[in-house]
């Protein structure tokens, strides 16, 4: 009886050997969660899934990417549940996405791979010494806004009114509003500030900004606004208001021109911080990465329907003519 005994205790150590195994190695699997909100969520998400395969992770077998797409109202429950999840850490998208990590944990690393200025609103000390537990990619957007003015000063000379669309409810965004006034002045033109915080507000929100007649657009790279962004480029297209914009897909869907880094990329580049993160590294010893290309689109077809002629001396600057 003791040999039996012993011969089914072997019996059962064998076959659950591989099972015990196989649970070791899925405990050691990283877990790395994403944080954002819905509109550009898909070509955002997939843009960081390259940047990790082009490092040898693949999604269910090196590494298991926990999802998390809401609306702002919704991101602090959102990345509570990150948290609750034990992620190793955390990829997030948007200025309020990582508020609400930074506020729901000081100790699993958060990389920030899509974002505007992190400064302005304390999400990290400096971009070079970041400290405490985010660092990753800064697109530095409001820093493109005197840039954008400068080329519609050039495209439309006599422009001396210009209105931005903002989202009142992301604080990065202040930014924006103050370099876009700061510009406008420099300029000799007049801003028209337009701040939209929801869909319901924004029908209403235009309104009252063709009354101010300006003579074209700014439109920020704000999540929340891309949502509602061709419904914008609808309305501007409707009463022949030339509109500047952030977001090359932006040009790419109607918009006269675009000025920024490339959004993708960024996000591609921001898989690299979360490799070291995962060998060991420290977010607080790891730089903020600034863009250090620009990329300029033009829509020549849109610039045609709006009668407009731009100047060689920016075609020829262009990274991309959408004819």
């Amino acid at each position: 009886m003791r040999r039996i005994g012993l011969a089914i205790g072997l019996a059962l150590s064998m076959l659950l050997a591989p099972l015990a195994a196989g649970a070791q190695q899925t405990a050691t699997v990283p877990r790395i969660g994403l944080l954002g909100f819905p509109p550009s969520g898909n070509a955002d998400y997939q843009a960081l899934l390259q940047g990790l395969q082009e490092l040898g992770y693949a999604d269910g077998k090196d590494v298991f990417i926990e999802f998390r797409w809401g609306e702002p109202g919704r991101l602090a429950q959102l990345a509570t549940e990150l948290v609750r999840l034990k992620v190793d850490v955390i990829a997030t998208f948007g200025t309020p996405a990582t508020q609400a990590a930074k506020q729901a944990t000081r100790t699993i690393p958060i990389v920030m791979a899509s974002i505007g200025d992190p400064i302005p609103t304390g999400i990290v000390t400096s971009l070079a010494r970041p400290g405490g537990n985010v660092t990753g990619v800064t697109n530095l957007g409001s820093a493109t806004l005197q840039k954008r003015l400068e080329l519609l000063r050039e495209v439309m000379p006599n422009a001396s009114r210009v209105a931005l669309v903002w989202n009142s409810d992301n604080p990065e965004q202040l930014a924006h509003l103050h370099e876009a006034q700061a510009g406008a002045r420099s300029l000799g033109m007049t801003l028209v500030s337009v701040p939209v915080r929801r869909g319901d507000e924004l029908e209403d929100a235009l309104a009252r900004m063709i009354r101010a007649h300006p003579s074209a657009l700014l439109v920020t790279g704000d999540t929340v606004l891309q949502t509602y962004i061709r419904q914008i480029l609808a309305f501007a297209a409707n009463h022949r208001l030339p509109v500047i914009v952030q977001v090359r897909e932006n040009a790419e869907a109607g918009g006269l021109m675009s000025y920024a880094p490339n959004r993708l990329d960024e996000i591609r580049r921001a898989a690299r911080y979360i490799d070291k993160i995962l060998k060991g590294a420290k977010p607080a010893d790891l730089p903020v990465e600034q863009p250090t290309k620009f990329e300029l689109v033009i829509n020549l077809k849109t610039a045609r329907s709006l009668g407009l002629t731009i100047p060689q001396s920016i075609l020829v600057r262009a990274d991309e003519i959408i004819q």
